[in-house]
């Protein structure tokens, strides 16, 4: 049956990151990008090595996340960082380089306990592949997140396997269900993580898939446009054949995404659209549009077009 969720004239017309955390922690909170000295297992040999042909970790993380300062010091960097602005609030230690859970258990427990040891930490968020989460870790987790704040945010891309298989992911849509699936049963915070725009995926593909991603039972999704990044793999697979990759406009890729909020869940919050890679790394496309300018461009289009999220969503 199709969604019978309505919205008033003064309320946000999709659920957003900062009515999750008034709902979760009843106030503002920041996310600290953390370096905890992880790997990953399609770097290293575990299952492959190259890495996704679109990965570029430089291009997501910020300038005091340097795993060499050690997790404590990084806290410390990130605070004196976003205290400029926003003094007072408390924050989340964001394990976001490579995979977070890519290490055996007393090495992951040592690192996320000494995040959560910092006074002004009150939960983590751990950004990983769902192939490098085992059973084991994930108990570990659950029974945390009975005393802290503890999210998991999945790497799934792509809900169709050959387009995975096409950028190295190493992984299929099955790992990535199953992943989500257990975390989410044992009481962790979960997220979903889809990039929009990988070549071999058509418009109707990118939308059905975030709707099937949103019925799993996550809490959170996070979009980003494509963007091709220098020092990948991708980067020469587009400069030898840039017809591969039709890469959104802006305005093209703002009614995607308004397509996409119609048709997935009314309850799941959206955390994120766009990422924002530094000018000296970024090839294409270079919009120059921070999250929260797109963000205002969405509520927009969203009042334009009479629509809100999970307007046509269909609870199958």
């Amino acid at each position: 049956m199709k969604s019978n969720v309505t919205t008033r004239s003064n309320e946000r017309r999709y659920r957003d990151h900062a009515a999750f955390s008034r709902a979760i922690f009843g106030e503002r909170v920041q996310k600290l990008s953390i370096d905890g000295g992880f790997s990953c297992p399609n770097r290293d040999g575990t299952i492959g090595t190259g890495g996704c042909s679109f990965c570029n970790n430089h291009a997501f993380v910020p300038e005091y996340c340097r795993r060499e300062s050690g997790i404590t010091r990084q806290i410390e960097e990130g605070i004196r960082f976003f205290e400029r602005k926003y003094s007072g609030q408390k924050y989340l230690a964001y394990f976001q380089a490579y995979s977070g859970t890519h290490a055996p258990l007393e090495v992951l427990r040592e690192r996320y306990e000494e995040a959560l040891a910092h006074p002004r930490v009150i939960g983590i968020v751990i950004a990983t592949r769902p192939d490098t989460v085992t059973c084991e870790t994930l108990d570990y987790l659950g029974t945390l997140a009975r005393e802290r704040y503890v999210c998991i945010e999945f790497g799934v891309e792509s809900t169709r396997d050959d387009v995975l298989a096409r950028i190295n992911r190493g992984h299929g849509v099955a790992e990535a269900e199953i992943a989500c699936r257990e975390s989410a049963r044992r009481g962790i915070f979960t997220g979903a993580h889809l990039i929009l725009g990988l070549p071999g995926e058509s418009r109707r593909e990118m939308v059905e898939g975030a709707v099937q991603v949103s019925r799993w039972p996550v809490h959170l999704l996070k979009l980003h446009q494509l963007q091709v990044v220098e020092g990948t793999r991708m980067a020469e697979e587009y400069r030898a054949r840039p017809g591969d990759f039709p890469l959104h406009a802006l305005d093209e890729y703002l009614d995607l995404v308004v397509d996409i909020v119609e048709h997935i869940r009314p309850d799941l919050y959206l955390e994120r659209f766009v990422n924002q890679t530094p000018a000296e790394l970024l090839i294409a496309p270079r919009w120059g549009v921070k999250n929260f300018e797109f963000a205002m461009m969405l509520e927009r289009r969203l009042k334009e077009r009479g629509t809100w999220q999970g307007k046509y969503y269909e609870d199958k």
